[in-house]
This record gives structure tokens, sequence and C-alpha cells, in this order.
């Protein structure tokens, strides 16, 4: 039996330890014994020994012996005092394993370790910033109570389901609880230099909670390599616990003590013990005039943040100097005054602060905040910013202040300043200023920006960037600037016209500018113009040769025009996708482009006229263009066309050697139709009322590869036009649905291959019409044929249905002369009949359904008889039929011989 301790050591015992351990430590651990283990073991009692030089006791941990029986056996007990949590020693605790040359086995895989000031585990605890489980907020006397406590205290070990405790003074003898620990043993052997690599990738928090492992873990969590940077934001820290702090961690390098209680306290502490600081944030208090004077101690300071504070006594000036410092930022801060002189600074932000002046002497700042200072004078921002020569970025947006003598003093002293951010300052007009070197300018809300402003822009001929939303005094803008790359223009409500030239533009973002009508745009590099939303727009003028997308979508006041803009011979050759939605002024468009891929007229109500002639267009809308009359589209590189939606185009011309799909479907006036589509398989001329005979023959020969027919409703078609169809050896599927046929004898000559017939409502037709079916057996290879709503008499359809063998699909919905479905025919052979579907919908006559085994219907799956009001007998064997639909019937007699799940369908 195994009975597991924690070994459990008061202050006084760990810092005798480690004075003992130490120096063994300083000298690589190569030689020699743990001294202080060894007078532990003796101190045991009854011969105990720790640690011998047997491998197996190392596995083992650090064991004893207790004797079970004085005088009845031998027999002895192992207690295992092991401080890791598994069976084996972690490699910082365990006691070295000597052989036979007394040298540590394990000590050459061990890099010397820089141990920390903190080996009290309670204490180290105590001390980490981020520990959740002790709140920073202990009053001073529980800190000090638990601060020079000495004796037990209680280590904790968790599973999923069970908390164990144990201390020095007393250890639970419950076999069960030994049981289950015994089921927590995790075998660990991780070298130092393993937990600091593994270790690095953890924040302070799980440092603390990895520092409860074991003491190696505790000693690697405590290394100053993690803890260079101590960050106490919004945590209610005492000055004695940060004063202890900084005092186990002398050489952090970063201290953040942001919403954290008496922050001046707190940052003198910090002043005074880390040499090494280099980092400093502060915030969310009151921080007095002391510190800023004695900032000049900590030599090593680079960065300094202060947000949300108030700084002095809110009436004295306050002072910041250093040699060293590089950044500063105080942000949202209150005070009356503040001086800088850093000779070292390279940016400095004031941004939201409250006060009325400024004083910097920092010869190498390049970077100057200022914004939202609503205080500033336009004088003190003056002598600012001219005292910085080597300035080159400056904010001053949303300081009120400011005028153009300002902007003359800093654009004559400032020699390289490249971004400026003037935005809501409602003074400026950059009348005779020059910023030669700019190459950012944001002029966002300024009402004194106007055309006359454009002369000074001008001069920057760095600019690249040019931000000028909601000027609203803006009219007109004319710029030819070689670098320029972006432009904004938002909400700009009189801009009437845009002239821009540059090689190198990239975006250009022009919106809600109602007034604007004209834009001339000269670029190499623009590849993308979006201008939606331009009701006044009437003139666009573009010299783009790289630009491939232009969005136009409700310009209503662009003209025919704009179709020279984008043809070839004109400036876009390299423009592949055209949106021009909703320009409801458009009525006649002409486009003849090599490059145009994608074209979207949607919306275009007013077009009347359409010719194309782009040889790689590919995709082109026409949605509510319900006005068009004329198309002409030749040659286009279309694999598909709807005009369905079209209904009074009356001329089509189309030559599209790649085109699949044609749908003219509702084109009711087309009367003049040429289509050159040689790779057509499927064209829908539904309804095309006027769609003539010689019509139909010209595009079955320039269309020979056409599988699907549908001619509905085109009444005008006679036996001229289906006798044209033998030019069509391809054709499997034809709807002649709605005409006036009489005489189907030139499709079932000319379709040999026909495997889907449509002849719905076609009232001319009669028996006789489809006596070569089941007479002559025409059409071999038809497949489905539809008679719904057909005048044929009850004697022709069962005519059809006994020698049509061949047939797997019949619809006779709608069929009044039909009045029995009886095939208990008789015949000399029997047939192998294929039908699989029969549809006999709203067939009012019909009274009795007879379909015996006798005949064959092998294959039939569904029998839909629904809306067949006069039904009343039903007899049906078909062993494959799944489908069965009867209702409303009311019938009187039925016999079904029919899968199980159809009758059990049809008794629920």
């Amino acid at each position: 039996m195994k009975i597991w301790c924690c070994l459990c050591f008061d202050e006084e015992e760990e810092e005798e330890e480690y004075k003992k351990i130490e120096p063994m430590r300083e000298r690589e651990a190569i030689l020699g014994n743990l001294d202080c283990d060894q007078d532990e073991s003796k101190e045991t009692g009854n011969g105990e020994r720790l640690g011998s030089g047997n491998p197996r006791d190392e596995d083992d941990g650090i064991k004893f012996r207790l004797q079970v029986g004085e005088d009845t056996s031998n027999s002895t007990t192992e207690v295992n005092l092991n401080l890791s949590l598994g069976g084996e020693s972690s490699s910082s605790t365990a006691v070295p394993v000597l052989g036979r040359d007394g040298v540590d086995r394990d000590s050459h895989s061990k890099r010397p370790k820089v141990h920390s000031l903190a080996l009290d585990c309670e204490n180290f605890l105590l001390s980490v910033p981020f520990q959740e489980s002790m709140p920073f907020n202990l009053n001073e006397k529980e800190y000090e109570r638990r601060h020079n406590s000495s004796g037990h205290y209680e280590c904790l070990a968790r599973d999923d389901n069970s908390l164990f405790k144990a201390n020095s003074s007393r250890m639970e003898e419950d076999e069960n609880v030994a049981l289950e620990t015994e089921d927590l043993e995790i075998r660990m052997d991780l070298t130092d230099d393993l937990l600091h690599m593994v270790f690095s990738f953890l924040d302070h928090i799980n440092l603390c909670r990895a520092a409860k492992v074991c003491r190696q873990w505790r000693l690697a969590s405590a290394h100053e390599d993690f803890w260079r940077f101590l960050s106490f934001e919004n945590r209610n820290i005492s000055p004695r616990q940060f004063e202890d702090i900084c005092h186990r961690y002398p050489n952090a390098t970063q201290v953040n003590i942001t919403g954290s209680p008496a922050i001046h306290t707190l940052v003198m502490q910090a002043i005074s013990s880390l040499r090494n600081l280099e980092f400093l944030t502060l915030g969310k208090g009151q921080l007095g005039e002391t510190f800023f004077q004695a900032l000049t101690d900590c030599t090593m300071l680079r960065s300094l943040v202060v947000t949300e504070s108030i700084l002095g006594n809110g009436i004295q000036e306050i002072p910041i100097y250093h040699d060293s410092l590089q950044h500063i930022q105080i942000v949202k801060c209150r005070v009356v005054r503040i001086s800088v002189r850093c000779p070292q600074l390279q940016t400095l932000s004031l941004k939201r602060s409250s006060m009325a002046h400024a004083v910097l002497n920092c010869p190498l700042l390049h970077d100057l905040d200022i914004a939202s200072c609503h205080k500033l004078l336009d004088a003190a921002i003056r002598s600012a910013v001219t005292s910085c020569p080597l300035l080159e970025s400056l904010d001053m947006s949303n300081c009120s202040c400011v005028s153009d003598e300002t902007l003359r003093e800093i654009s004559s002293t400032c020699g390289n300043l490249h971004i400026l951010n003037a935005s809501y300052c409602p003074n400026i007009s950059l009348e005779s200023v020059r910023l030669p070197m700019l190459t950012v300018l944001k002029l966002h809300s300024c009402e004194g920006i106007t055309s006359a402003s454009m002369a000074a822009i001008a001069y920057s001929y760095m600019l690249e960037v040019l931000e000028l939303d909601n000027c609203s005094l803006l009219t007109s803008v004319f710029l030819d600037l070689p670098r320029l790359q972006n432009i904004r223009l938002v909400h700009c409500r009189k801009f009437v016209d845009l002239s821009l030239r540059s090689l190198v533009l990239l975006s250009i973002k022009v919106s809600n500018c109602p007034s604007l009508q004209r834009i001339n745009i000269v670029s190499n590099s623009l590849q993308k113009l979006v201008l939606q939303k331009q009701e006044s727009l009437t003139c666009l003028e573009l010299q783009c040769q790289s630009l491939q997308e232009v969005d136009l979508t409700d310009c209503e006041s662009l003209t025919n025009s704009i179709c020279e803009v984008f043809s070839d011979g004109n400036r876009c050759p390299m423009l592949k996708s055209l949106i021009l939605d909703n320009c409801e002024s458009l009525t006649a468009v002409e486009f003849c482009s090599n490059s145009l891929t994608s074209l979207s007229l949607a919306g275009c109500r007013g077009i009347t006229s359409l010719e194309l002639s782009c040889p790689y267009l590919e995709q082109v809308s026409l949605d509510g263009c319900d006005h068009l009359e004329r198309a002409i589209c030749s040659p286009v590189g279309l694999r598909s066309l709807n005009l369905g939606i079209c209904p009074k185009l009356n001329t089509l011309k189309i030559e599209a050697p790649t085109m699949v799909l044609l749908e003219l479907k509702g084109c009711g006036v087309l009367s003049e139709a040429s289509i050159n589509c040689p790779m057509l398989t499927s064209l829908d001329a539904s309804f095309c009322s006027q769609l003539k005979d010689d019509c139909l023959s010209a595009t079955t020969v320039s269309c020979p590869l056409i599988e699907s027919l549908i001619l509905m409703s085109c009444t005008s078609v006679g036996s001229d036009g289906l006798i044209s169809l033998r030019c069509l050896p391809n054709l499997t599927s034809l709807d002649l649905s709605y005409t006036f046929l009489t005489n189907l004898q030139p499709v079932f000559d000319s379709c040999m291959h026909l495997k889907v017939l449509k002849l719905q409502a076609c009232k001319g037709l009669t028996g006789s019409s489809l006596a070569p079916l089941y007479k002559d057996g025409a059409l071999p290879t038809l497949q489905e044929l539809d008679l719904s709503y057909g005048s044929l008499c009850q004697a022709s359809i069962e005519k059809l249905l006994a020698c049509c063998t061949h047939l797997t699909h019949v619809s006779l919905n709608g069929c009044v002369n039909m009045h029995d479905l009886n095939w208990s025919f008789s015949v000399d052979r029997v047939y192998q009949r294929f039908l699989q579907n029969l549809n006999c919908v709203g067939c009012p006559n019909i009274k009795k359904v007879l379909i015996p085994s006798t005949a064959y219907f092998l294959s039939l799956s569904s029998l839909n008889m629904s809306l067949s009001t006069n039904l009343k007998e039903v007899d049906v064997a078909c062993s494959n039929l799944c489908f069965l639909n009867l209702s409303p019937a009311i019938l009187v007699k039925q016999q079904l011989n029919l899968p199980y799940h159809i009758v059990k369908c049809l008794r629920r």
C-alpha cells in the first residue's frame, strides 16, 4: 500500500533550504548532493533513508519505510514524499542521482537557472499581478497577517471529482482518498529549458496557475523573463503590494497602472524601484507635479502614456523634461499649460486634452497630434508647431481656432511636412498656402474650402491622398497631380464639375453629390470606377487605359452619348464590366467593344433600340427593359439570352457562335427574327404569335443542333414550318400546344427521333390525326405524349394506349370525351408495355377505371385521377404502383391489387 503525502514548509524552512541549494545550483549541480535533503532524511528516524543512488529510488521519488508491526512481521509500507505531481521526481527538485563517477546524470540537460527572490509559494502567488484567486484589494492588516504568517498552509491538488487538502500538521489516513490520489499520478520529467520555452507562451494569469503545480514549476514561472511587463490595469492594488512586486522584479521594463487607485503613489514607487523602466502607462487618476519632476531620475524611459488624468493641481504649468523620452501620449487629460523639453522626442500626442497653451522644445519631433484640443488658441498652435522644424506629420483636426496665417507659418518652417489633417477647421481656405512636400491632405467639413482653394492644393505636386468630404461650398475640382492615388468627394452638395489628371490614380470615391454634372478623368492606373446615384451626371469623359469595371447605377441623367465613351476607338480599351442599371434617360444603346464581357441594363425602361457588337460579351441583363423594340446582337459571345421580358420586341437579329439557350417567351409582336447560332440546343418561342413559317425555316437551317423546340401558342406556324423540322436531326422535344394544327403528318415525317411531344389544347386534332401513331408505328422513339385538354374521342385514346406500348408518360388531363378507363382489351399477342406515369386529372366523365393484370402494365408506378368527380369504380392490378391519387372521388366499388404500403395509405 502506498501512502501519498504533500510536504509543506513554513517560510523559515524554505529560506534555509534555498540557502543550502543555491550554492550547488551556482556550481551547475555537477558534483555533490543536497545536504539539506540528507538532513531531513535523518530527522525522519527509524533508519529511514532518502535519495539513495539507486535509479529505482530516483524514479519512485523520495520515500521512507514505516514499520507496520514491531514483532509480528517484517512487512513495511512505502510512503511517497515526492514533491512533484506524479511518481517521478521533477527535474529541478529531485535529489540528484550520482553514478559511479559521482556526477549528476541529469545535470547535463539543464541550463543554469536564474532564480527569483520569491521562493515561498504563498507569498509568490500573493505578489503576482494577474493572480485571479488573490484579490488586490486586501486591506493592509490582512496582507500583513498573510505576509508574515508562518507554519502550515494548504497545498491543493484537484481533479474533476475531488479536492484534496494536506498540511504539515496532520495527514488523513483514509484509504479511499489514497486510492483516488493514486489515480492522479502523472509522470513528468521536464527540463528547465523546456519549461522556460513552454512558459514563454503563457500570460501572467496562467503563469500563476502553473506556479501551484510543484516547486519546479513555481521557480520556472517566477523567472524574470516572464515579468518584464507588469500590468495592473484596472486592478485594485495597494502601495504595499506594488512595492513588494517591484522589489521582486527590479528588472521590469514596462509598467501599466491605468485605473489603479493612488496612481501617483504607485508610479513614484515604480520610478524609484525600477531603474530599467522603459515604458510607463498611467491613466484615470491624478498626477502631482512631483511625478513629472521625478521623471528625470528614470533615465531609461522611452515611452510615456497618460490618459484621462488630471495633471497637477489645475493651475500651474506641467513640465516634462527628459533626455531619453522618444514617445509621449497625453490623451484626454485636464491641464492648463504644458511644457515639453525632450531633445530625443519623436512622437507627441496631446489629443483631446484641455490645455490652453503648449510650449515645445523638441528639435527631433516628427509626429505631432493635437486633434480636438479646442482650447488651444491659434497663436499657441503656431508657436508649438513652428518650434519643430523636422515635423513630418501634423494632426490638428477639430482645432477650430486654426487660421490660414498659421498654415503659412507652418509651410515656411516645416519644409518636411508630409501629412496634414486639418479636418473640421472652419477658418482655413488654404489661400496663399504652399505645402509642396505634402503627400496626405485631409480637409473634411472645412467650410472655407472652395474652388479657389484648388490652386494651393495643386501646388502640392507630391500629393497622393486627398479627402474633401462635406466641403459644402466646394463647386469644382480641377487638379493635375502626377502622384495622386486616392481622392474622396462625399456629401459635397454644391459640387458640379470634377476634372482629374493623374497617371497613377487608383481610387475615386464620389458619393451623394446631387449637383455633379461633369466628370473628366485621365489615368493609366485606375481599374474600377464607381459613381452610383449621381442623379445630375450628364457628361462623362474617361481616358483610362487600365479601367476594367464601371458602375453607373442610378445615374438617371446619363444620355446615349455614354455609349461612345466605352466603345472601341475611345479611351477605355480594357473595359470588361459595365453596369448602367436604372439609367432611365437611355433610349438607344449601341456598344462596339472587343473587351466588354458583362453588360447590365436592368431597369432601363426608356431603351427602345439595342445594338451590340461585342464578340467577347458573355453576360447581358435586360430585366425591366419592357419597351425594347429592336435588338441586334451581332456578333456576341453569349451562351444564353433571355428576351422574354421584352414584350414589345418586333425585330431580332442574333449572331452568337457559342449560344446554346435562347428564350423568346412572350415576344408576342416578334415578326422578324434572324437567329444564327450554330451551337443552339434549346429555343423557347412560346406565345410568339407573329412568328411565321419562313422565320422558323431559316432558324432550323442556321441552328441545326436544336434538341428542344417550344412553339406553344405560335399560331402562325403551319405545315410549311413543320416540314423544315427535318433540318433538326437531334430534335427530341417538341411542344406544339395551343396551336390550330389539324395535320401532324409533317411532324411524323420529319422528327424521327422525337421523344417528347406536347399537344395540349390542340382542338383541331382528331383521331385520324394521331392514327399514324397506333397504326403505322410513327415516332418509334416517342416516350412522352401530352394530349391534355384535347378533343380526342374515347376510341382513339383506347387504341393509342393499347398499341403504343413504347410510351412511358401519358397525360390526358381534362379530356372531356373520356368516359371510362377500361384496359381489359383483348389482343392476340402479349405486349410488353412500358407505361410508367398516367395522368387523368380533371376528367369529369370517367366513372370506371379497370386495369386487369392481363393488360401487362407491369411498369406503371404513378396513376393520378384527382378531380375526376364522377369516378365510382376502381379495379387496379399493378404490382409496381407507387403513387395513386383518387381524391375527391367517393367510390362505390373498389378492388385494388396493390403493394401493401399503397393500400395502407388509401385506408388512412
